[in-house]
This record gives structure tokens, sequence and C-alpha cells, in this order.
């Protein structure tokens, strides 16, 4: 594994804050959304931000590498180019499911709008391990995957999260995005240790860790990003601090944004925590390393130096876009040593079959894995967003929480992407959507939502008020390109979906 740049302290760059983060002091870095940028034409306040040094780094949020098909060409493509536009170090992404259904299960295509855990079991670490490689191959620049938060366990899972964790990065050298609120997170919702998991993960692998803030709410905390970070996610700094140095620490806010004074403030407790808490005292994996350029064990980030400088293009010395873990002429999982001698084949036992060859007999098996992960992602999928029953071994309860959680980051985000609608529907609006997305899943992302909502609501009759549904008629046909459908078509269509749902 190359060394990961030194990144320093950072925080998350949004369009309601770019200002606020231009003037903050001591920001070394900013982490933006990458499906939020253009790669041709980039926020001024990222160019400024770039001409100044400021690293910038793109977090992914919709490539699903988690899920059970292969990562899209063209959303690979897309964040490569995000990368080379803004002169990125490394790229990141989740280790998580956002879709699920489609051909591979003869079931309509859903989309969560949301990051969901994959299982921690051999088929979906199999597959997961699939799709990494397929990214990192079709990547300029490393790729780090983060650890996210959730409200749901999956029955009989295999691994816990550092093992899991563990063993993807073994298998495929990618680099880890620690996020210690996450860790919080399924600490309160799913009494899993977070010291446990910084015990067993590769911490020298990590290449920066995110801070976040969240709320409890009957038990359950809520990731929101919308709150002060918390003391309990600050230990977890703390303690994951004692055991490396970070190359980097990110605050993360994405909603209900403080006064600029306040954000400097959190930046400066999280530099405070990261300096005063001394590295290599803890008892994990990685504990009293310095690996990469987190410098000898002082509390402070050391400088990089000129082997901690990232490879012209960023990418490991081979070209491949990855580290292998094993030499490149060892045996893998089901493979035979060079040069061993092949049952039925010549100097095999010629009673033992044929078997398949290595690469055709893997592939057979990652197909497999494949198809088992989509049936189980899928029925999970369809219970949240979809009004399926419950699969078998979930907490019905817990479901229910996660389901309207979804429905009303949906509201949220739809109002954000076309804050139009609120204006036109009125008090009603946040109403009227979760009514609407109740048994209307999500389709094809965010605005394709709006539109459809917008869609729904003409053809029902409303709004009720004839100026404001002569307002959204407009509204939809300049977004649309034509005229809302008629009743017929409309009913044509839903019996046409039953059909298929079926």
């Amino acid at each position: 594994m190359r060394d990961t740049p030194h990144l320093g302290i950072g925080i998350g760059w949004r369009p309601e804050i770019a200002d606020a983060v231009e003037a903050l002091p001591g920001v070394d870095w900013v982490e933006a959304v990458a499906e939020n940028l253009c790669a041709d034409h980039l926020p001024d306040s990222l160019v400024r931000l770039r001409e100044r040094g400021v690293t910038v780094v793109p977090h992914g949020v919709s490539l699903g590498l988690g899920g059970a098909d292969r990562p899209d060409a063209r959303r690979l493509a897309d964040l490569a180019e995000r990368a080379g536009a803004l002169g990125s170090p490394l790229v990141t992404e989740h280790i998580a499911f956002v879709r699920a259904g489609g051909p591979r299960t003869a079931s309509p295509a859903l989309e969560a709008g949301h990051l969901l855990p994959v299982p921690r079991t051999k088929d979906a670490l199999r597959v997961l391990c699939e799709n990494i490689r397929i990214a990192q191959d079709a990547l300029p620049v490393p790729l780090a995957v983060e650890n996210i938060a959730a409200l749901v366990a999956w029955p009989g899972e295999e691994m816990s999260e550092g093992q899991f964790l563990a063993e993807l990065v073994e298998r495929t050298g990618v680099r880890l995005l620690i996020d210690v609120a996450n860790l919080h997170t399924n600490q309160v919702n799913r009494g899993e240790d977070p010291a446990k998991a910084l015990d067993e993960l590769p911490v020298e692998a990590i290449a920066y860790v995110h801070v976040a803030g969240g709320i409890e709410r009957d038990g359950v905390w809520h990731d929101t990003h919308a709150h002060p970070v918390t003391r309990p996610v600050l230990d977890i700094l703390a303690d994951l601090r004692s055991r490396t140095t970070p190359p980097g620490v990110l605050l993360e806010r994405d909603d209900d944004f403080p006064p600029a004074a306040e954000l400097a403030e959190e930046l400066t407790t999280i530099r405070e925590t990261v300096r005063l808490t001394g590295a290599g005292t803890g008892t994990g994996r990685g504990a009293g390393t310095s690996r990469g350029t987190g410098g000898p064990a002082t509390g402070v980030p050391a400088e990089p130096g000129p082997a901690d400088e990232a490879a012209p293009g960023g990418g490991p010395a081979d070209g491949a876009g990855r580290t292998d873990a094993r030499p490149a002429d060892s045996a893998g999982p089901g493979k035979a040593p060079v040069g061993s001698a092949t049952p039925g084949g010549p100097g095999g036992d010629a009673s033992v079959p044929p078997q398949l060859p290595t690469g055709e007999s893997e592939s057979r098996d990652i197909d497999a894995a494949r198809q088992r992960l989509a049936l189980r992602e899928a029925g999970l999928l369809s219970a949240l967003v979809a009004g399926a029953p419950v699969p078998e071994g979930f907490d019905g309860a817990r479901l229910r929480v996660q389901s309207r959680a979804l429905a009303a980051k949906r509201a949220g985000v739809v109002g954000k992407v076309a804050p139009e609608l609120p204006e036109i529907v009125g008090d009603g609006f946040r109403a009227a959507f979760l009514a609407y997305a109740a048994d209307r899943p999500m389709r094809d992302g965010y605005r394709r939502d709006a539109l459809d909502f917008a869609e729904h609501l003409l053809f029902e009759g409303r709004p009720e008020d004839p100026v404001a549904r002569r307002r959204l008629t407009l509204w939809w046909e300049e977004r649309a390109g034509a005229r809302p459908p008629r009743r017929g078509t409309r009913l044509v269509r839903r019996a046409r979906a039953a059909l298929i749902g079926r």
C-alpha cells in the first residue's frame, strides 16, 4: 500500500457555507460531494481554494459499491473526471448499497436515496472486493472507502465490522475512510463496541477520518450531520488517535449550518483532540505505528516528507489502480501453485473429473454470490421503500423507523433540489410528499423524484388553487419538456406497473 498523502484538518465544503469555509482559519483541505460538481464548471469557491493550495477531495455517494451489480461505468467515469479536474490525490466512496432490484431479481429497480449497510457475510465481501477492484482500475487516483452508520442489522452476519474491514483491505489494498461518528451511531443503535472495531481494523490503511454530529431520539441515534459533534464521538476520535496518526481529519456538516464562529470552534476542538492525544498507546492491530505521513508518535501530525508524496497520477507504481495484497506469482484463493499437477490433466489423477479453468470457476462463484446478495438487498429495500413485508430475521420496528427516516429524507432533499415546489404547494408540501412516497419508490434520483411528485399532484388536480396549479404546470413543463399525461395515460401506466411488480 502506497503512503497516503498528509491532509491535516479539513471541513466538508458545501455551497451553503462556501464563503465561511474560505474564511475559516487553519483549514488545510476540503471534501466536496462529487455528484454535486460539474468537472467543466467547478464552483468559483472551490477554484479559489485550489488556487490557494487547499486540497479538494471528491466524496462520492452514488456508486453503490456494496450492491450486487458491478459499478456503473458512467458513474465511475464521472468520478474520475472530477478527481482530475480538482487535481485530487484520492477519491472516496462508501461501503454501502444504494439501489437494488432490476433484471437480476426480476423485480422493479429501486433507489434508496440513502446509504444502506451491506451484510457482513462472505458473499457480500466477495462482491464488494470485486466491485472495489473494478473501481480502482477505473480511477486515476487511489480510492478510500467509508464505513457507514445504520439503524438496522442484517441477520446471520459472519464477521464484525472490524474483521470485515480488515479482510477487505487485505484482499484489495483499498484505503479506509473511518467515520468515528458512524462508529458511535452503530454503538447506540446496534450495540457494537467502537473500541473493538478499532482493535480489529488495520489502522495503517486509514486515509482520513470523518467527524460529525447527530442526535438521539427515542433510543435511536440519528447521524444527522446537522448537529454539533458530541463528546462520545470525540472520545472515539481520541481512541483512534491513540493508536495511529491519521493523515487527515475532517468535520462534516450537511444541514442547519451554524455561524462561521461555531464551525471554527468545532474545528479547534477536533484539532486539539488530535494534538493532545498521543499516538502509539493503544492496543489495536495498528497500535504504535506511524505509517504513511503520520510521522513519529508525538501527538502532532508531522509534515509530509519527500517519501510521502504521491506518485505521478496518484496510482500504484504498477499502474493497475490498486495494490495487490500478495505477490503476483503466489497462489490465491482457489488457485493451485504454479507448476502443480492438475487433476485429470498431465501428471494428475485421471479418476478425478476435470475442473473448470480457475477463471471460469471463480466467475461462476462470484456471479452466484451476486445473485444471492441481489435477492437479499432487494428484499430489504422493498420493505423500506415499497411497503413489502419485512424480510425474515429483521427487526420490524427498527425497519419502520428506517423507512420513515428515508421518506423524510426524500421530502427534505426534493425540497432542496426543487425549492420551487414547497413554495408553490405551500404548507402542505411535506404531508403531500410523504403521502405520495408511501407507495411510490424513487426511481432515478431526487430530480426525477421531484418531477414525478409534481406530475402526481397535477394528475390529482392539485393544488386546489388554480393559480398555484398553473404555476406547477409551467414548472413541470419547463423541466419535463412535455405536457403532463392525461388521466387515461396515467391509468395505463399504473396498471402496467402493478403487473410488473407482481
